[in-house]
């Protein structure tokens, strides 16, 4: 059988907050199994930290018995702590808007958004470390999708998010792991919009890459006949070609080292002045590029 998840090697700190992208059927929840220690891997290893505590929003809302009551989901008592502080259920629920005579009714009769709301409420009032949310924000109300955000800026724990909803994504995580076919996920900086921005400056540098590598020398790549009137270079135009070799290398390396800096998990955490500075010069790298491979060819093409 094909392995659902290959080659997969990551490390995740106590505070980091992970997104996890992929289509339906892609292993998103199986990654979350194996990385909670539920599963066992066909081969590698998951080393979990010591003293985890977990609290688990399963998409399947397991942990919530459906003979039972809201307010008997929630606990024995009428009171439970939130964040260190002792809140009535009642009122408690009221934020995940559960008026008070629908706090005992059975969860059997509850909405799927309901028992969502509900699954929250009670997570959230779980002491834990580490908190994994799988596919936490399906048929959520627009007032209760801006709690959970809320409440998870204050949670200080390490967060494993399953989600399909690109702004919650952006607003929750400090990394992503993506899935990129056949088994692989991958490790990305940032949240979706970050991924996307990371994948369009991809394509050419790769398509660069891949014409160093198919071309021995510099000296070898295509070159392109502007007039059928031949003429020689200038000497201005002969140490411009002379000197283009270095500076295409320059800027090589430079646009190497900005994706290695965006590729940092630190990168988006810094000041939204500072990664913007680096992206526009990413940009103007890959001008600068393109620029200098069009007229090295061009002179190239006058001087053959």
């Amino acid at each position: 059988a094909e392995p659902i998840i290959r080659d997969l090697s990551t490390r995740i700190l106590r505070g980091d907050r992970v997104g996890i992208i992929g289509p339906n059927g892609s292993g998103k929840s199986t990654l979350l199994r194996l990385i909670l220690g539920e599963l066992e891997p066909s081969s590698g290893e998951v080393v979990l930290g010591t003293k985890l505590q977990v609290a688990y929003f399963d998409q399947h809302r397991r942990i919530l018995d459906v003979e039972k009551t809201v307010r008997e989901n929630m606990g024995d008592s009428d009171y439970v702590m939130v964040r260190g502080r002792s809140r009535h259920v009642i009122g408690y629920l009221k934020d995940f808007l559960f008026p008070p005579e629908r706090i005992d009714s059975p969860v059997k009769a509850l909405s799927g958004g309901e028992r969502n709301r509900l699954l929250l409420a009670k997570i959230f009032t779980q002491s834990a470390n580490l908190m994994v949310l799988d596919e936490p924000t399906n048929d959520l109300d627009v007032d209760t999708l801006e709690l959970l955000e809320e409440l998870l800026a204050e949670y200080e724990g390490t967060l494993l998010l399953v989600s399909h909803d690109r702004t919650f994504l952006d607003n929750v995580v400090t990394s992503t792991l993506v899935f990129e076919g056949e088994g692989r996920f991958r490790e990305y900086a940032g949240g979706y919009q970050d991924w996307e921005r990371y994948q369009r400056s991809i394509p050419e540098a790769t398509v660069q890459a891949a014409k160093r590598a198919s071309a021995p020398a510099i000296s070898a790549r295509p070159k392109i006949k502007l007039s059928d009137k031949p003429r020689k270079l200038s000497y201005k135009e002969q140490r411009e070609l002379e000197a283009l070799p270095a500076k295409i290398e320059r800027l090589e390396t430079e646009q190497a080292e900005l994706h290695e800096r965006m590729g940092d998990s630190a990168f988006y955490r810094q000041p939204r002045d500072k990664i913007s500075l680096t992206i526009e010069r990413l940009e103007a790298v890959k001008r600068e590029l393109e620029e200098s491979y069009e007229r090295w060819q061009t002179l190239e093409s006058i001087g053959s």
